[in-house]
């Protein structure tokens, strides 16, 4: 076998070819250019979406040259597969704006120079030109109806008497087809990538390809993502888990990956870094000395977050949890700040307050609520259980504008755990 497929059979990417030997010879005889599609349904994708994208980074890193195709045509169709009922249809404003927001994504984990550059192209710029005529006679006649609705994608749809499935997603599959023989006639694309819920279309494409140009090319498609406990990857409580700090901030990203379940650790090692095989036996080995380390979790993290925020996201992430688990928070920058305690208890403050004196620290945890009353309070200040932006309280001491973080917080810290946001305006 081709040795990047036996990398990628080793790491969990592959779950169906469409020939196997065929394409380990395909691959092995020359550079070859791979693609894979993206429908614009969020101006982000999420880390499921990332499977897809690192596949094709896995072929750049061996020189295979990757096409990204923007759907910014069949993203006004949609797509039926995994969907239980129709989707509702969106602009073409609403598709652009979805576009722009997900190229970025793939300009910061593929690389653009260089002999295997990769390409981002639209397949509006083609399926756009094709007149209703056009489409018929040349796609639609090559394809059987007959075949079309044994289709996963449709055959299910087509059960569920009371949503069924509309002419215009039934010709979805026709689209998709389309751009595999644009591409293999403009740009030399003899592979198509994509999740195994697309393996209907892809074989669709493979055919039409086939007939239209009499020769064959290939499709390889990456397994759904799992968790081992049987509930839904890239969720977590907040939602989904997006590409974009702007949905989901870099240390929300960091922490998912950190609290990834050991019995998930080496798959998601093998899947979402480039880590060695060497490096991934060594941290598990690690793992099993001194179960407690979550060695293995961290290195996950940390190279997930690198891989899609780079090194100054990660070194803010890092930093955000260090100062969690620490309690040493003085040294976060305000953003940072905001972020880690979005969702802690919180209650605003009067500046004039801190004025001469300033407030007691008794008297601060009653106004919070962090104590119920003044004897509560002298007893967690008494007790040593109460910090303030990470630094333990004395009974009598007294709070000022100094103490504030960026003039504006100051930090509770009651316990172990317990924080609250004090805000000051």
């Amino acid at each position: 076998m081709d040795s990047l497929l036996s990398e990628l059979e080793w790491r969990g990417y592959i779950y169906q070819q469409s020939n196997a030997e065929g394409l380990s010879v395909h691959l092995a005889e020359g550079k070859r250019v791979v693609y894979c599609g993206f429908d614009p349904t969020a101006d982000s994708l999420t880390i499921g979406n990332l499977v897809a994208i690192l596949l094709l980074r896995h072929f750049q890193r061996t020189g295979h040259r990757p096409v990204v195709v923007m759907g910014g045509a069949t993203g006004l169709i949609g797509d039926p597969s995994g969907k239980e009922s129709e989707r509702v249809l969106r602009s073409p404003d609403e598709v652009e704006r979805d576009i722009a927001g997900q190229r970025p994504i793939f300009e910061r984990l593929l690389d653009f120079e260089g002999n295997a550059a990769a390409r981002i192209v639209n397949n509006a710029s083609w399926l756009g030109r094709l007149s209703f005529i056009d489409a018929l006679r040349e796609i639609g006649k090559h394809f059987s109806v007959n075949m079309m609705i044994q289709k996963e994608s449709v055959r299910e749809r087509l059960h569920a008497r009371e949503q069924g499935i509309s002419y215009t997603e039934f010709s979805y599959m026709l689209l998709q087809a389309y751009d595999f023989a644009h591409l293999y006639r403009e740009l030399g694309v003899t592979m198509q990538a994509a999740g195994s819920d697309q393996w209907g279309n892809v074989v669709a494409g493979i055919d039409l390809v086939r007939r239209l140009h009499r020769t064959e090319v290939f499709g390889l498609t990456a397994p759904l993502i799992t968790r081992s406990d049987g509930t839904k990857f890239g969720k977590t409580e907040a939602g989904a888990v997006w590409l974009t700090r702007e949905r989901t901030s870099p240390y929300a990203f960091y922490q998912f990956w950190l609290n990834t379940a050991d019995d998930d650790v080496e798959r998601f090692l093998k899947l979402f870094t480039f880590t060695s095989r060497s490096e991934i036996e060594e941290l598990l080995a690690e793992q099993r000395r001194d179960p407690g380390s979550r060695g293995a979790q961290r290195a996950l993290a940390a190279h997930a977050t690198e891989l899609v925020h780079g090194k100054d996201a990660l070194s803010e992430a890092e930093a955000a949890t260090h100062a969690l688990f620490s309690g040493e928070v003085s040294s976060l920058s305000k953003a940072s700040l905001e972020e880690l305690f979005a969702n802690a208890p919180s209650s605003s403050h009067h500046k004039s307050d801190l004025h001469g004196e300033g407030i007691s620290a008794l008297e601060l945890l009653v106004q919070a609520q962090v104590a119920r009353s003044k004897r509560e309070a002298r007893e967690l200040l008494s007790s040593g259980a109460v910090s303030f932006n990470g630094r333990r309280v004395e009974p009598d001491q007294r709070v000022g504008p100094t103490d504030l973080l960026h003039d504006s917080v100051l930090l509770i810290r009651r316990g172990k755990k317990s924080w609250h946001v004090t805000r000051w305006r």
